[in-house]
C-alpha cells in the first residue's frame, strides 16, 4: 500500500485529478458563497448548532446512555461499540452471512471497515449513493465528506458504469445519463436487500430519533425498504434534543451548498402501525428491527486533548474545499479516511496521532478553513498543535 506521502505525490501528478477538483472547488465555492449571501438564516442555525454541539460534548457520557435508554424505548436496538473492530463484530452479528446488503453514505461505516467486512464474510454489498457506488466500482476510497467521487471526472464516471455495470452509454453521454443507469442498476438491488446500512447527520438523545439529510432518495429507500436497518453512529453525532439535531441537518445542508435538502429523514424506531384497535405493533411496511451501532473509536478519549473542538465537527466538507492543499489533493492528504483540515484532526482522533501530526507539516496554516468552519473549530490551531505532537514518545 502506498504511504500517505506518496499518495500525495501522486495526487499532484494525476492530471485529471487536478481537473475534477478544481470543477468541483469552483463550482462548490460559487455556490456556497451565494447561498450563504441569500440564506443569512443559515448562519443563524450554524450558531445554534454550534451551541448544541457544545453541550453534547460536555455531556457526552451521560447523553450516550439516554440515547440507549431511547432507542430501546422506540423498540430500536442499541449497540455500544469502542472500537472499529466491535463495530464490525457487532454489525455482522446482525447480518450474518450470505444477504444482500444496501448501504448509503457512510464516513463512520468507512471507518469502520463494514462494507469490505461484510463481503469478506460472503454478503453481496453495494453502496447506493452515486458517488459512493463510483469508488466501490474504483476500489478506491471516498475524496471527500460529502462528494466521495470528488475526484472523478465524467469521462471517468462514464468508463466506470460501462465497464463494471455493463450501461453501455454513448462516449459523449452526459451526467444524467450516468446517473440514470446507476440508477437503474442499484433499483434492483434495493428493493431485493435483506440489510439496509446506515449513517446519520445527527441522533437525539432524548428521543433516540437519527436525522439523515440528503438529496438523491437513496438514504430514504435504504432505510426503509429492507426488513432489517442498522445505523452506525459516532458518538460525537449525538445531540440533545430533537430540535438539536434538526438543526445540525439544516446547517450541514446549507454549508455542503445543498440548501434546501431534497430529503430530510427522522427515523425513530423501526416501522409501525396502530391502525387496529390503536394497539402498535412493529413491523409494517418498513423495516422490522432497527439497529444503532453507537461507535467511539477515540471520540471520548479525545475531550481532553486540544481536539476536543473537532467533536464540534457537522461533516459538511466546507473546510476541504476552501483549503488549498486538499483542491490539489482531495482525501489523499489528511488520513486513510478523513481528509484535508477536519481531516487531520479526526485521523489523530480515531486513527494514529504520529501520522496525523506527520501530515499536518503539509499545512500551509493559510486559516481559510478557520473562516469557513460554519461551527467555528480552530483548525488551523488544532493542526499547529498536530505539529507539536510529531516524534514524541508514546504518540500512536
Amino acid at each position: 500500500m502506498p504511504s500517505p506521502l506518496d499518495r500525495v505525490r501522486s495526487a499532484l501528478m494525476d492530471e485529471g485529478l487536478q481537473e475534477a477538483l478544481l470543477r468541483a472547488a469552483t463550482n462548490n465555492q460559487v455556490k456556497v458563497e451565494s447561498l450563504l449571501r441569500e440564506r443569512p438564516e443559515l448562519a443563524e442555525a450554524a450558531r445554534r448548532a454550534r451551541r448544541a454541539k457544545d453541550e453534547a460534548i460536555g455531556r457526552l457520557e451521560e447523553l450516550i446512555d439516554e440515547a440507549m435508554r431511547s432507542l430501546r424505548a422506540i423498540n430500536a436496538e442499541p449497540h455500544y461499540a469502542e472500537t472499529p473492530e466491535e463495530a464490525r463484530e457487532a454489525v455482522a452479528r446482525i447480518v450474518g452471512s450470505g444477504k444482500l446488503v444496501v448501504m448509503s453514505k457512510s464516513m463512520a461505516a468507512e471507518e469502520a471497515g463494514i462494507r469490505e467486512y461484510l463481503e469478506e464474510l460472503g454478503n453481496e454489498v453495494w453502496e447506493t449513493d452515486l458517488g459512493q457506488l463510483l469508488v466501490q466500482l474504483e476500489g478506491g476510497r471516498p475524496m471527500h465528506t460529502i462528494a466521495p467521487a470528488v475526484h472523478m471526472t465524467r469521462e471517468r464516471a462514464l468508463r466506470l458504469v460501462n465497464e463494471k455495470l455493463g450501461a453501455n452509454l454513448p462516449e459523449d453521454a452526459g451526467i444524467e445519463e450516468i446517473a440514470g443507469a446507476a440508477r437503474r442498476f442499484l433499483r434492483e438491488k434495493i428493493v431485493k436487500a435483506d440489510v439496509g446500512i446506515s449513517g446519520a447527520n445527527a441522533l437525539a438523545a432524548d428521543t433516540g430519533a437519527i436525522v439523515l439529510v440528503e438529496n438523491e432518495g437513496n438514504i430514504r429507500l435504504v432505510t426503509t425498504a429492507s426488513p432489517i436497518h442498522i445505523a452506525v453512529v459516532p458518538v460525537d453525532k449525538i445531540v440533545p434534543t430533537l430540535q438539536d439535531a434538526l438543526t445540525v441537518a439544516i446547517a450541514q445542508a446549507g454549508y455542503a451548498g445543498l440548501y434546501p435538502p431534497t430529503y430530510i429523514n427522522v427515523i425513530a424506531g423501526p416501522s409501525s402501525t396502530a391502525d387496529i384497535e390503536q394497539v402498535r405493533v412493529w413491523g409494517a411496511q418498513g423495516p422490522k428491527e432497527l439497529h444503532v451501532v453507537l461507535l467511539d473509536n477515540g471520540r471520548l478519549r479525545a475531550r481532553e486533548t486540544p481536539l476536543r473542538d473537532q467533536l464540534r465537527c457537522i461533516r459538511c466538507g466546507r473546510c476541504q474545499f476552501e483549503c488549498p492543499v486538499w483542491v490539489h489533493t482531495a482525501n489523499n492528504w489528511g488520513g486513510p479516511v478523513y481528509g484535508g483540515p477536519m481531516g487531520l484532526n479526526w485521523t489523530a482522533i480515531t486513527w494514529s496521532m504520529e501520522e496525523a501530526s506527520k501530515l499536518a507539516f503539509l499545512c500551509l496554516g493559510c486559516g481559510r478553513c478557520d473562516e469557513a468552519c460554519p461551527v467555528e473549530i480552530p483548525l488551523s490551531r488544532l493542526i499547529r498543535w498536530l505539529k507539536t505532537q510529531a516524534h514524541r514518545p508514546g504518540r500512536s
